[in-house]
């Protein structure tokens, strides 16, 4: 039997929740195709509509608009869903899925068009687990305030001021350091 995880995209929050649907709550989306409209009844979220925006099989590939049905093909693409193009005008092949939903998509992306009662955000409690909000509250502890951030760059200047200084070294040219090398041994031997 097919299993589906949902990611339904919320207009009004900007956010995404993930859904994961199998079994009977599955059947309905079967056959469905990029644009139609679903009830949120038939997955246990009563009072909401969506529309499928799209979707990807167990392979990774996208679902296109402009492929029809339960298909996987290569096509030359120029831009959209199935490629990240930044040159104009540069086509690629790339492999896409079809329009329709069948047993082997896992993702399938929605769209709120119509909300019902409860959040969208709110999971559902396991059992044996009081609800969300018989929890007691857990103690916060405080942290120590931070400091603004033109304090801290004010710290970091006086600390770099308050380094010594150390006096650079000036390095000789690769060819001096030669002669020198040579003249060192010289001299040792006159010495003794």
């Amino acid at each position: 039997m097919a299993e589906f995880k949902l990611v339904i995209a919320d207009p009004k929050t900007g956010k995404c929740h993930q859904k994961v649907v199998q079994g009977e709550n599955a059947r309905p989306l079967v056959g469905k195709k990029i644009g139609d409209k679903l009830r949120g009844e038939s997955f246990d979220m009563s009072g909401y509509e969506f529309e499928i925006t799209g979707g990807a099989d167990y392979c990774g590939f996208p679902m296109r608009r402009d492929i029809e049905g339960p298909v996987r093909k290569k096509i030359l693409i120029v831009k959209g869903v199935g490629i990240r193009n930044k040159e104009q005008g540069i086509r690629k092949r790339k492999t896409v899925c079809g329009n329709t939903i069948h047993d082997r998509i896992t993702q399938v992306c929605l769209k709120v068009i119509k909300y019902g009662k409860k959040p969208l955000d709110e999971k559902p409690a396991a059992e044996g687990e009081p609800p969300a909000e018989a929890k007691p509250a857990e103690k916060k502890e405080e942290k120590p305030k931070e400091k603004p951030a033109e304090q801290k760059k004010e710290d970091k200047k006086q600390e770099v001021k308050t380094e010594p200084a150390e006096p650079k070294k000036e390095e000789k040219p690769a060819e001096e350091k030669k002669e020198e090398a040579k003249k060192e041994p010289e001299s040792a031997g006159k010495k003794e």
